[in-house]
Order: C-alpha cells, then structure tokens, then sequence
C-alpha cells in the first residue's frame, strides 16, 4: 500500500510541475539575504556600490539588498555579501555566521537550495562611537542653519 501512495505522490508533484512554476526574483532573494546579513554581530554595514548608496538616500529607506549579488536557478541560488566588519569582530567567526544566517532564512523563506554564501570583506570600521556621535552632531548642526 504505501508504495501505491508514494507513487500517486509522485504523478501528483509532476503533474503540478508541468502546469506551473514559481520563479523567485533576485530581488526578493538578495532582501532575504541583505535582512539576514544586517542582523549578524560585527557587521558594521553592506558595502554596495555608488547605486545602493544613491538609492538609500533618495528613497529615505535602508536598501537591504545593498551589496548582495544573487544568482537564482531553478532550485538553487548562489548568493554574494559584500560587507564592513567591526574593528575588533574576529572576521572568520563573522563571516561564517552570515553564511549560516543567510542559507537558513534563504531556504526557509524560498525552498530554494543554497549552494553557496561567498563573503567578502571591503573594510574595517575604525571609528569610534564618540566620533561617529560628534559627526553626526556636526552635520545636524549644518543641516539646520
């Protein structure tokens, strides 16, 4: 008996697969991915490009998908982060949690199998809170005169 269900099973799936397919954009993929990345300890920021920096400050919004480069298949996906480390995070420790945090919320989210998390480290953030805290008080500062 459970061979005849696996069978009817198995005619029902393919039977579905040729009626229709879902197609998961990069997009979606690289705000699952960027979500993820952003939640991890000592990642200071995503380094993108001079786009993703443009995009966030027109649209006032974070740009999760900042500095990932996606590459979707059918069943799989190949995912890239580009990213700025803390000044003292232990990279290695890092980058495996990113990688480990994104194959999790990728699968989960999309069913499609993760076969790579390739991180790349563009910087290290050296400024301290008090300079970043002055900084920020200076352009308020010219923003209001």
């Amino acid at each position: 008996m459970e061979n005849e269900e696996n069978v009817k099973e198995e005619i029902v799936i393919a039977g579905q697969e040729d009626a229709s397919k879902i197609r998961i954009a990069d997009d979606v993929v690289a705000i699952i991915a960027g979500k993820a990345v952003s939640e991890a300890p000592g990642v200071y920021a995503m380094a993108g490009g001079f786009a993703g920096g443009i995009q966030e400050v027109l649209s006032g919004k974070k740009n999760l998908s900042k500095g990932i480069k996606v590459e979707v298949g059918e069943k799989e996906t190949k995912i890239d982060v580009n990213i700025i480390v803390e000044y003292g995070a232990r990279i290695p420790d890092v980058a495996f949690d990113i990688q480990n945090r994104v194959k999790t919320a990728v699968e989960g989210m999309t069913g499609l199998k993760v076969v790579a998390v390739n991180v790349h480290v563009q910087g290290v953030n050296t400024e301290t809170a008090e300079e970043k805290e002055d900084r920020n008080e200076e352009e308020n500062k010219e923003v209001n005169q």
